[in-house]
């Protein structure tokens, strides 16, 4: 008997009551029909610090579809949901281990694609979508002002860290579950470059990670605040360096004054 690969598709939920029901109808309902047989999926959705009705529509919905799972937490972040994603997958032994932003952002059938090629490719260790190759398809743009922060943030990072994407945050992304095994036993992870930190791990271990073009779209009710989060994500940048580095002792030291402890986490 053929053995059948395991995917998990983890979705981060911080507040998604008006979006999370008809992300996950659409995902489920496209991966039960286009799936190949030799492939099992799961949805797997971590709420991190949800003060609305998330969860009530994503239990609702797990009723419906036999796939959806879920984490529930009090606390919030998007790099620590998708990271106690990855631990609950790795611990059961998922074989494919992706995340995808609640808002459909990336519609199911461009997040099949990263699924495709990881299948199609046993040289590669984890494969991401780019809003910025020639051949992806943008429907809704971003305003100006995101457009120039995306990609100021991009030029500081190859930069700075040397990665060779042209899109660190497009938030679809899958691996190999061996890929992610020594990630999630980090205890540094920078909360508001995730993606980077993520990447960058994975280059300086030796995975290979291919990037391809996608299909996307802009949707509404980002809640990143564009005065603010571009200055968070520089010092994660900086601080990645920092720690990757003879001079890692300066971000440990910073980290242990007790004004700091609260901060970060590191």
């Amino acid at each position: 008997m053929e053995k059948k690969t395991k995917l998990s598709i983890i979705i981060p939920a911080y507040n998604e009551e008006k979006r999370i029901g008809r992300t996950i109808e659409k995902y489920a309902l496209f991966f039960k029909k286009n799936k190949p047989r030799n492939l099992n999926f799961e949805i797997l959705i971590v709420l991190n610090a949800c003060r609305d009705g998330t969860l009530d529509l994503v239990k609702k919905n797990q009723k419906k579809f036999k796939e959806i799972k879920y984490l529930n937490f009090k606390r919030g972040g998007k790099g620590f949901a998708i990271t106690e994603g990855f631990k609950d997958t790795i611990n059961r032994n998922v074989d494919l281990i992706g995340f995808v932003d609640a808002d459909m952002a990336t519609p199911p059938n461009a997040f099949y694609e990263l699924v495709v090629n990881m299948m199609n490719n046993k040289n590669i260790d984890g494969v991401i979508a780019s809003r910025w190759m020639k051949k992806s398809k943008i429907s809704i743009r971003q305003t100006f002002l995101r457009r120039f922060v995306s990609r100021g943030f991009n030029f500081i990072i190859k930069t700075i860290l040397l990665l060779p994407y042209k899109d660190t945050q497009c938030g679809a992304k899958l691996f190999k579950k061996e890929a992610l095994v020594d990630f999630v036993k980090k205890q540094n992870t920078a909360e508001w470059a995730f993606d980077v930190d993520l990447l960058y791990h994975l280059k300086k271990n030796g995975f290979i990670i291919k990037e391809i073009p996608t299909i996307w779209e802009d949707k509404k009710g980002s809640k990143l605040n564009l005065i603010k989060v571009p200055f968070q994500m520089l010092s994660s940048i900086i601080r990645i360096r920092l720690i990757n580095s003879p001079f890692n002792f300066i971000v440990r030291v910073y980290d242990k004054l007790p004004e700091n402890k609260k901060i970060h986490n590191w």
